[in-house]
């Protein structure tokens, strides 16, 4: 699984959703099974990501499992049981 975050490093929001996942993902013991990818707005491949995603606000995350996007937040910070929801619960089935 994977999740990548599009957002600016002095944008508040797309800072605090960064620690907030990076966080989560050691708490809930699924760093190993979960990449998470930061695409820096502000720098050329980080916008030609932007404009591949679709991206129009930030911070926006996606959540893809392979080719599929599971989920997907735009301009808003994801909250957390949201966020659980798609990666801890599947991460665990995917274990099991």
């Amino acid at each position: 699984m994977q999740v990548n975050i599009f957002g600016k490093p002095r944008c508040g929001k797309c800072v605090t959703t960064k620690k907030k996942l990076s966080h989560f993902l050691g708490r809930w013991g699924i760093v190993d099974k979960v990449a998470m990818t930061f695409y820096d707005m502000s720098t050329p491949d980080g916008l030609a990501e932007g404009a591949y995603n679709d991206v129009l606000n930030i911070p926006t995350v996606i959540i893809r499992d392979g080719e599929k996007d599971l989920a997907r937040w735009d301009g808003v910070v994801p909250k957390t049981e949201e966020v659980r929801m798609h990666l801890q619960d599947r991460a665990d089935a995917a274990a099991h």
